[in-house]
């Protein structure tokens, strides 16, 4: 499922204009988004939760020349299943 596609069915089973449906979907990845940049975290009960993890910098390798090449620390989203998606999923 794609954003498209996600709109789509929010506007069909909310009985929303596709203008309105996307207005609720860009303020919910807006505030997704937000709060992940400023350090916070996104629970969402019985589907997983979202959060940002610290990476050191670290040597890496280019894999077309094989030269060696210092990748510096980054911060990027992590995302936690939870135990009720996963068992629906394993199912």
């Amino acid at each position: 499922m794609n954003k498209s596609e996600l709109i789509a069915v929010l506007s069909e089973k909310e009985n929303l204009t596709e203008k309105r449906a996307t207005e609720i979907i860009n303020l919910i990845f807006a505030e997704f988004s937000r709060t992940l940049k400023n350090g916070g975290r996104i629970e969402i009960r019985e589907f997983g939760s979202f959060s940002v993890r610290d990476y050191g910098s670290y040597e890496g390798r280019n894999p077309k020349t094989g030269e060696k090449a210092p990748v510096g620390a980054k911060r990027l989203p992590f995302f936690k299943v939870g135990m009720e998606l996963k068992e629906l999923v394993n199912k």
